[in-house]
């Protein structure tokens, strides 16, 4: 599945989640490298998800990134499906 789909099928979920404040981010020249695609925030929480589809891996600079999320006290994962972005949120 191309990564772009898993990154609808996210967001069509996001939607139906209550209090959920949600944005895709997009890349580009006016962009930030390295930012997740999709940042949250619910509960309290700030999560970033970096979405890769089943062979994705993270570049250097996506993980530095994801770390200094954590280091800053959000979370920050790499979801491959709307089911593991559905597992983080029942922690929450």
């Amino acid at each position: 599945m191309k990564e772009s789909a898993i990154v609808k099928s996210i967001l069509l979920y996001l939607k139906t989640v209550d209090n959920c404040f949600f944005w895709k981010e997009h890349g580009g020249m006016y962009g930030t490298a390295g930012i997740p695609d999709i940042i949250c925030c619910l509960n309290g929480w700030f999560v970033a998800f970096e979405v890769k589809n089943e062979t994705g891996k993270v570049t250097k600079l996506q993980d530095a990134t994801l770390r200094k999320i954590m280091l800053a006290g959000g979370r920050a994962v790499v979801v491959r499906s709307v089911e593991d972005v559905k597992k983080l949120l029942l922690v929450l």
